[in-house]
């Protein structure tokens, strides 16, 4: 009855209240009005205000730089009223569109993504159009993919890597290697034009087997630090912690000193990599100010405040630990 008053299709009626994508603003608008003129009540994710719920997605919660970003978004939220719903891909559990819909049905008065897909230049960002439809407020956190065209707040890859690449250099190494996520990760792809940009300047070019692309995590970096030990690389620089962390062990297990034979530079400075034998050197992530930042955008929003898509960069800094030291001359295998 709905779809012969309106003049549409059951399909159309369906993807209306169900809250999926593919339906105007202005035929989604007269399908509810039938709604309420039939008589008919509306669903609960369609009817009165939004609750003072944030959406909190995250990645995984392995890397501690995730959990990091959770206390201070969720920190920041409280003092302004709303409770984060924290969503995490976990095995045999609901994906990113997945946790999506279930917020959508919560009626959450909008959504902060830390990284995922995002940040992933191949992945399904069909979610994230649902989202751009039903009017909810969005702000992406270290997740560079433009044409989303939501706020984002992310770290400066760019400037990550030249404050590694610079203290390497000062370092006396001359052949220096980079470990970085998957091709579409965007991120890694910044790192990986500000490596290639570095050696640039000093009228190089990196070797192709100095570069190792891996899947996040320890296991990752431990599996791409042997092509780069094979090729003598004496100092490495990591995408994340985890990653430094691998070819930590990698090189231990080839029988080499960190940072006497390899020097090893991490990036986000998450919990406890001071504690590591030896500390790791790494790329601080300003987490606080990426965090609140990333609040206030999405409380201007639901607060009806014009916010332009783009992007807000914050500078990281190098902390010198023990993992790096001066080059030793060490050949290729």
């Amino acid at each position: 009855m709905v779809a012969q008053k309106v003049g549409v299709s059951e399909a159309t009626v369906s993807r209306v209240l169900n809250g999926r994508p593919g339906v105007s603003a202005a035929t989604r608008n007269a399908v509810l009005t039938a709604l309420d003129v039939l008589g008919y009540e509306r669903p609960t994710q369609l009817r009165g205000e939004r609750a003072r719920l944030i959406g909190l997605v995250l990645p995984e919660l392995q890397n501690p730089i995730f959990p990091a970003l959770a206390e201070v978004v969720g920190g920041a939220l409280a003092q302004r009223g709303f409770t984060p719903l924290l969503c995490t891909r976990t095995a045999g559990g609901l994906g990113e569109a997945g946790h999506v819909s279930m917020l959508l049905e919560q009626r959450v008065s909008g959504v902060v993504f830390a990284g995922g897909h995002c940040a992933e230049a191949d992945a399904s960002h069909e979610h994230f159009a649902q989202l751009r439809e039903r009017g909810v407020p969005v702000v992406l956190l270290n997740a560079a993919v433009e044409r989303l065209g939501f706020p984002q707040v992310s770290t400066d890859d760019t400037v990550a890597v030249a404050q590694a690449f610079a203290h390497l250099t000062a370092l006396g190494h001359e052949r220096i290697g980079l470990v970085v996520g998957p091709e579409g990760h965007v991120p890694s792809r910044r790192k990986l034009a500000s490596y290639v940009h570095q050696y640039a300047l000093q009228g190089r070019e990196p070797r192709p087997e100095w570069i190792a692309r891996a899947l996040f995590g320890l296991e990752g970096g431990h599996a791409a630090a042997g092509r780069l030990l094979e090729a003598g690389v004496t100092g490495v620089v990591c995408a994340s912690d985890p990653f430094a962390l691998g070819v930590v062990r990698a090189a231990r297990r080839a029988g080499l000193d960190v940072p006497g034979d390899l020097s090893v530079i991490g990036f986000d400075d998450s919990a406890f990599i001071n504690c590591t034998q030896p500390p790791l050197t790494t790329v601080r992530q300003p987490i606080e100010s990426l965090g609140r930042a990333a609040v206030e955008l999405l409380v201007g929003q639901i607060d009806g405040a014009a916010i332009a898509p783009g992007e807000l960069l914050f500078e990281p800094e190098l902390v010198v630990r023990g993992s790096t030291g001066p080059a030793r001359h060490r050949p290729a295998a």
